[in-house]
């Protein structure tokens, strides 16, 4: 279906926001092309097969004034954003940017080169690295750091070295502590439902254009290639530990639980250069993303951040990070880390405060400002955070999903409570009249509001289904966040062609094959159909004959229990000896018969906890019932 322009509601908003906001301010777009050495021409990257993995060029649009389908202020981030190639950030530290989701670092060594953060494709990551030797030589790799435990800044990593030299210890790869277990957890044990909700957020399979996906924020859109894992060698545990690679000193500063569960800053004496890995970056960042996630803590991500301050600002001059531009000057440096550090506390110190007040997290987050100073700096604005669901995220994290009144306690879900929404109203026609009349007075909310409950009433009401589009496509237009015009559009493009599921899945073999048994077994276990298993009652000794271990496995009132303890064949239903823990893997997966499985005892049992295994659904509606 064709889309709509936008309404004469959304153009004087933006026209209101040219003048509401610093626009004369373009110190960004000066630290944004500083240092720029060469991009590369066509900035299109295909893997093997030669399908296109990552297409820089396709934002070619995103120039000159905004369009006013696109709010101003999202549409000079994506400027911004849109830029690439090999940039200086110091003689001696190198950035590629606009090659992925995120950016990659080179720091030169003695001889050979540290690379930060190795994007989210093999492809994309060995097309930056070869950029950075066209320019700078052909210096080999001889160490990798992972800043934290997201995708974007590890999966790239074959691109820039491989498994066998990291193997003979001619590469580090360096981590904070618990990176693995985390990096494993996210991308595995909700990774079906993330993927989903992430390909709303990001908006992959979304028209790039004025009247379509123009970014994310946080750079454009994450690239789909190959994604691995390399396991760290070398794990960081305390502040204030450092390492020599290659001639260069690097000091480490903790931060986990801030922008992810494991996250590090670290410090090169050498180039006085702090990275702040994703804990500042030119915009307000998620405490809780919309994909979905763990709740992050933005007292402690705050703290993290005067602690960077204190113990490094006064001998640094260039602060950069895995994600936008770097800040030049101590000055600069402090107010940028302040403001940023401010931003989180103020979220935090302000909601508890409402909420202590007796106000609900939607209540805050209505009303919520920020304070003018940081309001006027571009770099706290919500381009992929926003402050709205960043207060409920808060108000999550102490209070949870019950804002305390009863009659909200035990409210129907959208498939029961649409139904009575629309008889109570006289009818789908009538809310489809009352959420036109919305429509048409610039109320979106309020129509999005009354047309989810008639989607879920009959989700094959055509009327509805297109306003409901049309209503949401508003709402794309006039965000300043480009998450929410992606999840908004997303949900416009499902309703008016279909549900588009999963473009990008991250739990790739890579990934998997990092699996430890015990997460191969929470895996499983979270795999349970409950009701199905209630009658089982098996217990199955695994044995993984490579680490000479055995794992009790045991199946009753539908919960699955794993315990290391040794084989005893007179209490379980079978023995099931694997060469290794992959070996599991293709079990779980119904290859029972290849070698390097053995099985003793009852053949069925383990096969009887396989059977009620559910498989996950990566392409689940999300708009409609």
């Amino acid at each position: 279906m064709e889309q709509k322009p936008p309404t004469a509601t959304i153009e004087s908003a933006h026209r209101d926001h040219l003048t509401d906001l610093p626009f004369a301010d373009t110190a960004d777009f000066d630290d944004a092309d500083r240092g720029f050495i060469a991009a590369q021409q066509p900035c299109v990257i295909r893997a093997a097969d030669g399908r296109v993995v990552w297409d820089n060029d396709s934002y070619a649009f995103v120039s000159g004034d905004a369009p006013t389908s696109v709010h101003p202020s999202l549409w000079r981030q994506s400027k911004l954003c849109a830029k690439q190639g090999l940039y200086e950030v110091v003689d001696g530290i190198y950035q590629v940017r606009g090659f992925d989701l995120s950016n990659i670092s080179f720091i030169e060594g003695d001889s050979g080169v540290i690379v930060i953060d190795p994007l989210i494709s093999t492809e994309t990551a060995a097309a930056a690295l070869q950029l950075y030797r066209a320019h700078r030589g052909d210096r080999p790799v001889v160490a990798v750091i992972y800043t934290h435990s997201h995708v974007d800044h590890f999966g790239g990593v074959l691109g820039v070295t491989t498994q066998a030299d990291v193997d003979a210890g001619r590469v580090a790869v360096i981590a904070p502590e618990h990176f693995t277990q985390h990096a494993v957890q996210e991308n595995v044990y909700a990774g079906t439902a993330m993927a989903r909700r992430a390909a709303y957020m990001y908006g992959a399979v979304l028209d790039r254009g004025p009247q379509g996906q123009v970014g994310c924020g946080l750079g454009q859109v994450g690239s789909s290639g190959e994604v691995a894992l390399i396991v760290p060698t070398v794990d960081i545990k305390e502040t204030g530990e450092t390492r020599t690679v290659d001639g260069v000193e690097i000091e480490f500063q903790m931060a986990p639980g801030t922008e992810a569960p494991a996250e590090m800053h670290f410090y090169f004496p050498r180039f006085r250069a702090l990275c702040m890995a994703e804990n500042a970056t030119h915009n307000l960042h998620n405490l809780l993303t919309l994909r979905g996630a763990l709740v992050r803590d933005p007292h402690g991500w705050a703290g993290y951040l005067t602690e960077a301050i204190d113990t490094f600002t006064d001998r640094t001059d260039v602060v950069f990070a895995s994600h936008h531009w770097p800040t030049w000057g101590r000055v600069q440096i402090v107010e940028f880390l302040s403001l940023q550090r401010d931003m989180y506390s103020y979220l935090h110190d302000q909601t508890l405060r409402q909420l202590n007040q007796g106000f609900t997290g939607i209540e805050i987050a209505e009303n919520f400002q920020m304070p003018p100073a940081l309001h006027e700096a571009w770099h706290t604005h919500g381009y992929y955070g926003s402050v709205s669901h960043n207060v409920k995220a808060v108000y999550q994290r102490y209070m949870g999903w019950f804002d305390g009144n009863p009659g909200r306690l035990w409210a129907h879900p959208p498939e029961a409570l649409g139904p009575r929404y629309v008889e109570a109203l006289g009818g789908i026609d009538r809310v489809v009249d009352v959420a036109r009349k919305a429509f048409d007075e610039g109320d979106f909310r309020w129509a999005a509001t009354l047309l989810d409950h008639a989607v879920f009433t009959d989700e094959d009401h055509t009327v509805a289904r297109e306003l409901y589009a049309d209503t949401l496509e508003q709402l794309a237009y006039g965000a300043e966040n480009a998450v929410w015009r992606n999840f908004f559009f997303s949900g416009a493009t499902e309703l008016r062609e279909g549900n588009f599921g999963t473009p990008t899945q991250t739990a790739s073999a890579s990934i998997l094959g990092q699996l430890t048994p015990e997460q191969m077994f929470d895996t499983l276990a979270l795999s349970v159909n409950g009701p199905r298993a209630w009658d089982l009652d098996v217990a199955v000794d695994i044995t993984f004959i490579d680490v000479a271990t055995n794992y009790r496995l045991t199946l009753r009132n539908g919960v699955l229990v794993y315990r290391k303890v040794p084989a005893d064949t007179a209490t379980a239903n079978a023995t099931i000896e694997l060469a290794n823990k992959l070996r599991l893997l293709a079990f779980a997966a119904g290859d029972a018969d290849s070698p390097g499985i053995t099985v003793t005892g009852d053949a069925n049992a383990l096969p009887s906890i396989i059977a009620v295994l559910d498989r996950p659904d990566p392409g689940f509606n999300i708009i409609t019932p």
